[in-house]
């Protein structure tokens, strides 16, 4: 059965006490979705059966670009639901759902060279207008539920969180530790404090790129003197950037 996700057991030794313990890491690699996920009276339980078949303090490795919220919920719901502790390392990315088991971690370490993405949940509707406004509902309330690991995790409002996946957020090591979505930076001394940026952390948001590059046109029209040759009026083409913004 093919699984995007893999487990390595390894014994390791406490330098202070020489004491020999064995170490649980998990690897989720890849799309959060893969060929046997489907099968939800299966994995499932399958992952649980894994995650439970031993004790003791995990590590759970995260490079995935996300997948399926439903998978995605129900792992984080096992990690938080596990008795010890879930140290989470993003050594890649954790975009979408795989962004969601992250937020299980009793802490979360980033690399330097990471990148956590949030967004709203999408999904495939056919029907009428009946099933695509039932469609519209599920969406709302799945957005909703994925705030609340979020907000769980951050202590950031809902309202900031819902603008954040609107805009599509993505976030770099030192800005997911500023806004709270990670702990610390993996492979920095813990004494090294995160410097933020002189304009505050920097966020990717497609929105936001687009929305600056709408007013640097806005700006180079008002320079202009006379309508452009298509024969538009200055005040037209500015009615109609306005217009593009407000859908944005």
């Amino acid at each position: 059965m093919k699984k995007f996700w893999k487990w390595k057991n390894q014994t390791v030794t406490n330098q202070e006490t020489q004491e020999e313990t064995l170490e649980r890491t998990l690897f989720l690699n890849g799309t959060i979705a893969e060929d046997s996920w489907f099968d939800d009276d299966v994995t499932p339980k399958l992952f649980k059966d894994e995650l439970l078949s031993g004790s003791g303090d995990i590590t759970v490795w995260i490079n995935s670009p996300g997948g399926d919220c439903v998978a995605a919920a129900q792992i984080y719901n096992m990690l938080m639901d596990y008795k010890g502790n879930v140290t989470v390392k993003i050594d890649g990315i954790a975009a979408s759902a795989a962004s969601v088991i992250a937020m299980a971690g009793t802490k979360v370490l980033v690399s330097p060279v990471s990148m956590l993405m949030i967004h709203n949940p999408a999904t495939v509707a056919f029907g009428d207008s009946a099933e695509m406004q039932k469609a519209i509902a599920m969406l709302d309330e799945v957005k909703e539920s994925i705030i609340n690991a979020y907000e769980i995790k951050t202590g950031m409002s809902r309202a900031k969180l819902s603008h954040l996946m609107d805009a599509e957020t993505w976030m770099d090591a030192h800005t997911a530790v500023d806004m709270g979505f990670a702990d610390e930076i993996l492979m920095r001394p813990s004494d090294t404090p995160v410097e933020n940026k002189a304009d505050g952390p920097m966020l990717f948001s497609r929105a936001a790129v687009t929305n600056s590059l709408l007013d640097k046109l806005a700006a180079k029209c008002r320079i202009q003197s006379k309508p452009v040759e298509t024969g538009h009026s200055i005040d037209s083409l500015m009615e109609r950037l306005d217009l593009i913004k407000q859908h944005i």
